[in-house]
């Protein structure tokens, strides 16, 4: 049977898009893939296909829940047994997809990236046969991506320590400078690389010059030209996302909004309403719309500018997937772009937090080094994202090496008493259970496991301590549950000299924040281009084009748009700074600097600021217009006189 005869009797289509069964041939022959296909052209067919005709489960890493939830339901209604692992399920819900999943009954399994570390995943993914491993929006996996995530350079090892045969490796947005880093990284071979292009036809591009001042009310007249026109708007930070979504709705518009700092169950009735056709714009920060399966969204607006060239074409990727017209535009001035910027800036630690780490690790007694990430970076004042690529950084230079990770706390209810549970055993695996239970402590709701005490009492290896207990949970005897992830490294090198290691990656930081400020300046560059946006989007992505004129962007119908300042910012020499940081200096205690000072005047969130409250200080981001480097110079230069 051909490859077409399975896709129309598994999926329903007649015939594969442009560069599917390219792909779906190299993975049933066992080989590794990349497919770099845009939004919306069918990337996820390109591994549905194989996981219904490999013998094998598919293990599917998204970095998230949307992107599962949506393509979860699609597979669901095609009758393909698939699953997903999050924080959202029951243990009776999560005990049933882990047996599925070790008895063969899944196709697919999807999870995060950071479920490899899970301790209780790791002891059942042993027990599962996973023949392929699929890596969505793998650009993540490039330090030179427009989003990279640490966790995701570890997946090679994974796919090694698993013995997972091949990977697909998915992505609508990658230079070629990406391209050679994932297959660098993955093995994959070049000739194995399917890119149909980044050209959209049915995409409109529009670049709108636009007065801070008179966005919403241009927004909103855009909107009503099709009130009911399936619509989404980006934005750059939350508060905007729920004030522009409040303004649309006050005037008719069925609008709402969707960040992170939602409730969960909030973005998800959004997320339902919108793809019913419910609600008409949804509001949003860049996390809406990755996966999201609505083939006839017809306008994107960027109401603020988006941070990459990269972000911009994933988001207007989500327009117009029918192959119908379809609107973009951005409402584009200059007055957002220090907002982005001090975004950046907010990601680089200080050569002090740096170094403090360095000293830390170089005091540590022993060979191994257990870290709690999440108290560590609030400690040293960095946040999650650029505290754990300064963890990469340190295993490339040698100083440690990452282990394994494991939970600080296991506790329990009971479902049965103890003793009916220690007399389903006998012999020595009941004196194992025994001691199991003799280093519990049971409080009012809770009773907590001593899993180190276990261990060295009992003399036996963690591994089968925790094999036990998920047992256990499995059978129902207990409802068990498990927090504070702890990593263990091994400490391979502590003759380093702390200031010369620390400038050295400090400048590796420094590096990776004049690149990503770049690619602003690039995208502005982009917007205000003299010749057609299409041509010059695609060649970004190394795609040439022989036609000058596309005929359907705003360069080739109206011209170049001249993006300006159209806020007039008053001079940082006018401010009074003992004024503007007196309530901050007040409540910051040791937080206090200079530096973050700035932060808190530019409205920059680190993990030590937070601790603090500033949101609720005066003053609070009251100079988020501004360049972050120009109010610290400013406050270095004021502060000490």
């Amino acid at each position: 049977m051909t490859f077409e005869h399975q896709l129309k009797q598994h999926f329903g289509f007649d015939v594969f898009k442009e560069g599917q069964e390219e792909v779906v041939r190299s993975i049933m022959e066992g080989q590794s893939a990349v497919a770099i296909f845009p939004t919306g052209a069918g990337k996820s067919l390109c591994y549905q296909l194989p996981a219904v005709l490999l013998p094998r489960m598919t293990l599917v890493v998204s970095p998230l829940l949307s992107l599962m939830k949506d393509q979860l339901d699609f597979l669901k209604a095609k009758n393909i047994e698939a699953a997903r692992l999050d924080s959202t399920l029951s243990r009776d819900e999560y005990a049933q997809i882990i047996e599925d999943a070790k008895s063969d009954k899944l196709k697919i399994l999807m999870i995060s990236v950071e479920r490899f570390k899970n301790e209780r995943f790791r002891h059942h993914i042993h027990q599962m046969r996973i023949g392929l491993l699929v890596v969505d929006e793998a650009h993540c996996i490039s330090e030179w991506g427009h989003n990279f995530r640490p966790e995701y350079l570890k997946l090679p090892e994974y796919k090694k320590e698993f013995g997972i045969a091949n990977v697909l490796l998915l992505t609508a947005t990658a230079t070629k400078e990406v391209q050679a880093d994932m297959c660098e990284k993955f093995g994959v071979p070049a000739e194995n690389v399917v890119s149909t292009g980044f050209y959209r036809n049915n995409l409109f591009l529009k670049v709108t010059p636009t007065r801070e001042s008179e966005k919403l009310a241009q927004l909103n007249a855009r909107i009503n030209e099709d009130v009911c026109a399936p619509t989404i708007v980006y934005v750059t930070r939350q508060q905007t996302a729920e004030d522009v979504s409040e303004y649309l709705a006050n005037r008719q518009v069925r609008a709402a909004a969707y960040h992170a700092g939602m409730p969960s169950d909030d973005r998800e009735h959004v997320q339902n309403m919108f793809m019913a056709g419910d609600l008409h714009c949804v509001v949003a920060t860049i996390a809406f719309g990755m996966g999201i399966d609505k083939d006839d969204i017809r306008r994107v607006f960027h109401y603020d500018l988006p941070k990459s060239i990269e972000g911009y074409s994933q988001e207007i990727g989500r327009a117009g997937r029918d192959g119908e017209l379809a609107l973009c535009e951005v409402l584009a001035n200059r007055d957002g772009m220090h907002v982005l910027e001090n975004f950046v800036h907010g990601d680089t630690p200080t050569k002090k937090a740096i170094c403090n780490l360095l000293g830390e690790i170089k005091l540590q007694e022993g060979e191994q080094w257990h870290v709690r990430l999440t108290s560590l970076s609030r400690r040293l004042d960095i946040r999650t994202l650029p505290f754990k690529t300064l963890l990469i950084y340190l295993d490339q230079e040698g100083i440690i090496r990452p282990k394994y990770s494991y939970f600080d706390s296991y506790y329990f209810t009971y479902n049965h008493d103890k003793e009916q549970i220690i007399e389903q055993f006998d012999g020595e695996r009941q004196t194992f259970v025994n001691a199991i239970f003799d280093h519990c402590n049971s409080k009012r709701l809770w009773t907590y496991i001593d899993v180190n005490g276990i261990v060295k009492n009992y003399a036996c290896d963690r591994h089968r301590v925790i094999a036990a207990i998920e047992y256990f949970n499995q059978q129902g005897w207990l409802d068990l549950q498990s927090k504070q992830a702890v990593e263990v490294y091994d400490v391979l090198d502590k003759s380093f000299e702390v200031q010369e290691l620390g400038g050295k990656i400090f400048n590796k930081f420094s590096d990776k924040e004049r690149h990503e400020i770049a690619r602003i300046h690039a995208l502005l560059d982009l917007f205000e281009s003299d010749t057609c946006l299409n041509n010059r989007l695609a060649a970004y992505f190394g795609e040439l084009r022989r036609e000058a004129s596309c005929g359907h962007c705003s360069v080739c119908t109206s011209g170049k748009a001249d993006i300006i300042h159209t806020t007039t910012l008053t001079s940082l020499d006018e401010l009074d700074p003992q004024e503007l940081v007196a309530s901050f200096r007040d409540e910051a205690g040791d937080q206090w600097s200079p530096i973050n000072a700035a932060k808190f005047l530019c409205g920059i969130f680190t993990p030590g600021l937070t601790g603090i409250k500033v949101k609720d200080i005066d003053n609070h981001g009251i100079l988020e217009q501004y360049p972050f480097v120009s109010v610290l110079k400013w406050l270095e230069s004021s502060l000490s006189e």
